[in-house]
């Protein structure tokens, strides 16, 4: 079968968006593999659906496959790419763009200098429902894995986050502890680890190993998870800018129950089609 899709990148955090609004769409975990082979396919670090949906306040549904063909709850810099797709094919002609993904409603809004805000939610820190496995909610856990005793909040942006304080992040552990987190049964659903370097309470630096990708040049809801985490521990302002290895994003959140807001660009790349 021909398949038509769209190469986007949000700071380099590359994906291919796909509509699926007229026809359902199944790849296989082995397809959505071939694919994102940066050789042998198109390559990319996620595979982004737009289905339709029947659900009130919802005008698409966003699925995020990642490149090992596992899906999961949430991509923050995905969902800015989503907003950017949806409008430029015209399948929107909203500013507002509420959409359903499996770690719940948010919304994109299209701003007039290009970029793209998205309202995330608020934070789930619960740790039960992140999920996590702890006795009780802490703004800071302590753990021992790899090697090293650990220090890190948990957070949930609709999908699971643990994020590091570091004095470097050029010299931080990354992949040896991103991926010794992707084996502890603390996190049963495997965690996406941030590793954050305050420079001051207005901006932070940030490396992300995502679960089931690895490290990313951008991650939209490691940023989130990172200010939020960075706030509940006194670190932070309400408005933080971001800045990851391809670009910065700029995070608000005031505190408590209030959404996370995040914005930052979507680029298109091009479009193409390919057997599968």
């Amino acid at each position: 079968m021909l398949l038509n899709f769209t190469k986007m990148h949000g700071l380099g955090n590359d994906f291919i968006v796909i509509d699926a609004t007229a026809e359902a769409l199944n790849l296989s975990n082995d397809t959505i593999q071939q694919l994102s082979d940066r050789h042998l396919g198109i390559g990319f670090d996620q595979m982004l659906v737009v289905e339709s949906t029947d659900i009130p306040d919802c005008d698409f549904r966003y699925r995020i496959f990642n490149s090992d063909g596992g899906e999961v709850e949430q991509c923050g810099n995905g969902a800015r790419c989503f907003a950017r797709f949806v409008t430029d094919m015209g399948l929107s002609n909203k500013q507002e763009i509420p959409v359903l993904t499996s770690g719940g409603r948010i919304v994109l809004k299209l701003q007039d200098d290009g970029q793209v805000t998205v309202d995330m939610g608020a934070p789930e820190l619960i740790p039960n429902k992140i999920p996590f496995s702890a006795e009780q909610q802490q703004a800071t856990y302590r753990h021992t894995l790899a090697g090293h005793s650990l220090t890190f909040g948990a957070v949930s942006m609709g999908n699971p986050h643990a994020v590091i304080t570091v004095d470097d992040v050029d010299t931080a552990a990354v992949e040896l502890i991103g991926a010794a987190f992707q084996e502890d049964p603390i996190f049963p659903k495997q965690v996406n680890v941030g590793f954050m370097q305050i420079v001051d309470r207005q901006t932070i630096r940030l490396r992300v190993f995502e679960r089931g990708v690895g490290e990313t040049m951008a991650c939209g809801t490691g940023a989130c998870a990172a200010i939020v985490a960075g706030h509940l521990q006194g670190l932070l302002d309400d408005t933080v800018t971001v800045i990851l290895p391809a670009g910065n994003l700029i995070i608000n959140w005031a505190g408590d129950t209030s959404v996370v807001k995040m914005t930052g660009p979507a680029t298109t790349v091009y479009h193409g089609t390919i057997t599968v």
